[in-house]
């Protein structure tokens, strides 16, 4: 099978024919029929994350946004069989640890991150092999089909886990997302559809114009402003209820946080790079004297995937619309070098191997 495979940080993956992968006992093997390029790819591509004991090592198969067909299970799968049409989680759990036990497996204490790690190469590849299968694989409903999915992927799903089930969004909530690329944008399509209004923040105008497509009610350009956080705050009669860190830089984090209300919730989404390494200053005394939340929300548990499936079904939620273009494996690498001066929009998504 074909497979972009990591040889060096940071230069160009490596298209190769390797041997297609066997399920385990309790695994399956997928057959790759579309697959987001996320920038946590371009974290591992860079060799970021190092300080969560995640930098990628060189043999690795990137891509953790998949969906596609099961082609082969294990002998001791039950609820999985060939011709399923699945999603893919990018946490992969146990399904056995205290936290999958309690239906937060996008926190399993043995917690694989697809595409990151040896044990679970990820899905640039035209097949991947699923540990743990029964718990890992969720079946696609009827209309979505695996571009749609792979949409959905890591980005949406982060985004709707974050706002619909960490935060406390109400309809009529002011909702600011610093930060449009892939996560941005599906949390501007999401906070709209849960009834907020939303402010986008970034530097980039054409995302910020594909936001206002998206349902933002006001947009900022962070490059313009002398003050983010006090445009924000204007916009939103003093401050926003809710505020994303999309991206993962100190900027944005501080602007998101300074952006609140008193009693605001600040949601972390966004990763950190090279230059902060796990670790932003903030203003911890302000947040004080406010009552700020500071939350971190990471990918959801597939067993509420439902929601979001209910959603799509009745047009209140359309991952295509920030799906920005299909692509062939070939082409991932320009993705990834295009992210290194944030000049992708949307999602880009492979369904040609």
């Amino acid at each position: 099978m074909r497979a972009a495979i990591l040889e060096e940080h940071g230069e160009p993956l490596s298209i190769e024919d390797i041997d297609a992968p066997e399920p385990d006992p309790k695994g399956a093997v997928v057959e790759v029929e579309a697959c987001g390029v996320c920038r946590s790819d371009w974290h591992g591509w860079q060799g970021d994350w190092g300080w969560l004991g995640l930098e990628t090592q060189p043999g690795q198969i990137l891509g953790h946004e998949p969906a596609g067909t099961v082609v082969a299970v294990g002998e001791d799968v039950t609820t999985v069989s060939e011709g399923d049409h699945v999603a893919v989680p990018f946490n992969l759990g146990d399904g056995t640890c205290p936290q999958c036990r309690r239906g937060f497996s996008n926190t399993c204490e043995n917690v694989m991150p697809l595409g990151f790690v040896e044990p679970v190469q990820g899905a640039f590849a035209e097949e991947l092999h699923v540990p743990f299968a029964d718990h890992n694989l969720v079946s696609l409903p009827d209309g979505v089909s695996s571009v749609d999915m792979a949409g959905l992927g890591c980005r949406f799903m982060t985004s709707f886990h974050a706002l619909a089930h960490r935060a406390d969004v109400e309809a009529g909530d002011w909702v600011s997302v610093h930060g449009v690329g892939g996560v941005g944008l599906s949390a501007v399509h999401i906070a709209d559809a849960l009834g907020a209004n939303v402010i986008a923040v970034d530097l980039d105008d054409g995302k910020l114009e594909k936001a206002r497509e998206l349902g933002a009610v006001e947009t900022v350009n962070a490059g313009d402003a002398e003050n983010v956080a006090a445009e924000v705050k204007a916009i939103a009669d003093g401050g926003a209820d809710v505020s994303m860190d999309a991206l993962g830089i100190a900027a944005t984090c501080q602007n998101s946080v300074k952006s609140l209300g008193t009693h605001g919730q600040h949601l972390q989404v966004g990763l950190t790079t090279q230059d902060e390494q796990g670790t932003i200053e903030l203003p911890t005394d302000a947040m004080v004297m406010q009552e700020i939340e500071f939350i971190g929300s990471l990918g959801m548990p597939p067993t509420r995937y439902d929601e979001i499936f209910r959603l799509v079904a009745t047009g209140k939620l359309r991952p295509a619309d920030v799906v920005s273009e299909t692509i062939g494996l070939e082409d991932v690498n320009d993705k990834l070098e295009a992210m290194t001066d944030y000049e992708t929009e949307g999602i880009p998504v492979i369904d040609e191997f």
